[in-house]
């Protein structure tokens, strides 16, 4: 009889622990969920739930090959953008316990929507699928993309005709290109390489590897002293231009509000980075030091009246002198733009 009265006490207890730990995860889901949307900022603090916090040891979380009991959104720990994390709780009563969540950690100044004029339109190649786009005196560099017909050209802003072209292998899918100095650095989508040229007469003169992190070519540009790059996720990755298959940092990119991922094509100018989001017809202005979005071009008009098929999107950034230049690809136009700060 003893026996018994044991057993059944032991499966209440049983019975009530795992009411309690489906109690603290189901409060944690909820509060986690709740907190998605809203996101956070640097130096907030993750307000966990009463109902978990007194049933809790001890609780910590795990970032990436981190882990911290500090609740604290700490730079130093998240990134800008979504952190995929997990929660680790030892209870009271000694069960581990673990959850997946979210944190969505947002620029805290709101992006200034950045007016515009456009001055001038020039002719545009609807041939050149760009991927790539810079402009130097009044000579234009073109990344021309797709597989089985990428290639890297210039020509003269104004005209359509290349006055200097090299062709890629088949297999490369050209993608962001940038100059440094007397040479163009270019980018693939999947081929994990990118091309050095010649920037007079677009000799091919080396190829080099990407670094491991970076997961594919999509935009490029240069700051005068490193090489900026792209991948589509929501990092901006910083390379040696030296030896571009060193990863010298990078850095993530998120507004007030909203996380932004699939950075595309990239242009640096007077200590910002210039970003669109692939497919979108936005702009981003973005402080590379830190990853905000500090302004925001809206470029709708201007990509309805040349978007005819799904593919002809914006993916073109210039500056002339402190005007920008925008076109897409297979656009029959280039814009130059007077920007109104």
């Amino acid at each position: 009889m003893k026996e018994n009265i044991i057993t059944g006490f032991a499966a209440v207890l049983l019975l009530v622990s795992c009411d309690k730990n489906r109690m603290i995860l189901n409060t944690l889901s909820y509060y986690n969920n709740s907190m998605e949307g809203k996101g956070y900022h640097f130096g907030d603090q993750l307000k966990i739930p009463k109902d978990v916090t007194d049933n809790a040891e001890s609780i910590s979380i795990s970032f990436e090959d981190k882990e911290t009991s500090d609740m604290s959104i700490d730079p130093g720990f998240y990134t800008l953008g979504d952190n995929e994390i997990t929660f680790n709780i030892k209870t009271k009563d000694g069960k581990a316990l673990t959850q997946d969540a979210t944190i969505n950690v947002f620029a805290k100044k709101t992006e200034q929507n950045i007016s515009y004029q456009v001055i001038v339109e020039y002719p545009h190649n609807p041939k050149n699928f760009v991927q790539g786009f810079q402009l130097e005196g009044n000579t234009v560099y073109e990344s021309d993309g797709e597989k089985g017909s990428s290639q890297m050209i210039k020509y003269i802003l104004g005209t359509t005709v290349p006055i200097a072209s090299t062709k890629q292998s088949r297999k490369d899918f050209s993608e962001g290109c940038t100059i440094v100095g007397d040479k163009v650095y270019q980018l693939t989508w999947q081929s994990k390489k990118g091309y050095i040229y010649d920037k007079n007469s677009l000799k091919l003169l080396s190829e080099f590897a990407y670094p491991n992190l970076l997961g594919e070519g999509w935009g490029l540009t240069y700051d005068g002293k490193k090489l900026i790059a792209s991948d589509g996720s929501k990092f901006l990755y910083f390379l040696d231009p030296e030896n571009p298959s060193e990863l010298i940092g990078r850095i993530a990119v998120a507004g007030s509000a909203q996380k932004y991922d699939q950075l595309n094509e990239l242009e640096y100018h007077k200590g910002f980075v210039y970003a669109n989001v692939w497919q979108k017809p936005f702009i981003l202005k973005i402080n590379p030091v830190t990853g905000e979005v500090v302004g925001k071009f809206d470029f709708t008009k201007i990509a309805d009246e040349n978007g005819e098929g799904e593919n002809d999107v914006l993916n073109g950034i210039a500056f002339k002198g402190d005007h920008m230049l925008i076109t897409g690809k297979n656009w029959p136009k280039i814009y130059q733009i007077a920007i109104k700060e």
